[in-house]
């Protein structure tokens, strides 16, 4: 990892630090925080702009616009997370949601604020997303059956691993039919179960809480279960459009999408987020050790 500084470090400690709060404590975080004056609520996150203080000035790259955009952004959202929690109190989902869905997945999808960090350090950028929307859609919105509760269960690996089951051999078949997987041998290693560990975390725990959590969870509330997954999952798909090429990549796209319907069916069988993340983290290693 490139800029692997003793201050990256920090600042991935600083942000890891609150999704791990509404992981373990998300029920008891927003009951606290309704508490609060409504004033005080909206305007924490402004707290959200100083990881990027801290990293922008330890690699001499501090823009007044950046940090202005970085401090507005997450209290943007927690107002008008705010406005939807009075406006839709059963929570069938609001423009306002939608408005906020879309400008936090296509700020990741096409890398708007990727300039703002130091080369190598997208990711970090792309957590204070994540703890800006868990903020706004946990503490403010109080959005419930996300399924954001990072207590460990079996049925989480039964349910995770029986979609993976299911997947596995059709996006394998599909994959290598399409020229899009290509085999490579790897003997199994200890150092792949690491690896699994980090795409858990910051790939598939932060795509799941996006898709299933939020969007796939607040579309069953409109369209109903079998539509909320399938729109959800092209959704999904379509996130990928641009990965792994300068074009659109309709072979990803595909893939994606039919993964998606599994990722989907695990998260919505008992709503838990780690549930699909698991299917998730293991198709994501299945493909980077031997494809």
């Amino acid at each position: 990892m490139q800029n692997a500084t003793p201050a990256a470090f920090a600042v991935l400690v600083l942000e890891l630090t609150p999704a791990a709060v509404f992981g373990f404590a998300g029920e008891r975080v927003g009951r606290a925080c309704a508490r609060w004056p409504s004033s005080l609520r909206t305007a924490l996150p402004v707290l959200c702009a100083l990881p990027y203080v801290l990293i922008s000035y330890s690699h001499q790259m501090f823009s007044w616009q950046w940090c202005a955009l970085y401090a507005a952004l997450p209290v943007a959202i927690a107002w008008l997370l705010g406005q939807a929690a009075i406006a839709d109190p059963e929570q069938r989902g609001n423009w306002r949601d939608a408005i906020i869905l879309l400008t936090l997945g296509l700020a990741v999808d096409l890398r708007w604020f990727e300039g703002a960090w130091p080369s190598g350090l997208a990711g970090w950028g792309k957590l204070l997303l994540v703890d800006a929307g868990l903020y706004g859609f946990v503490a403010i919105r109080r959005l419930r059956g996300t399924g954001f509760d990072f207590h460990l269960r079996w049925s989480d690996w039964k349910t995770g691993l029986r979609e993976l089951a299911f997947l596995t051999p059709l996006v394998v078949g599909l994959g290598l039919a399409l020229g899009f997987l290509h085999p490579h041998g790897n003997a199994p290693s200890f150092s792949m179960i690491p690896t699994w560990i980090y795409i858990f975390i910051f790939i598939a725990v932060p795509e799941e809480l996006y898709f299933r959590a939020w969007v796939q969870n607040l579309l069953e509330r409109r369209v109903g279960r079998r539509a909320a997954l399938g729109i959800t999952a092209v959704l999904f798909g379509l996130s990928h459009f641009n990965k792994r090429s300068a074009h659109f990549n309709w072979r990803y796209v595909l893939l994606a999408s039919v993964a998606g319907i599994f990722y989907g069916r695990a998260w919505r069988e008992q709503r838990r987020v780690p549930a699909s993340a698991i299917t998730h983290a293991s198709v994501d290693a299945i493909w980077t050790f031997w494809f």
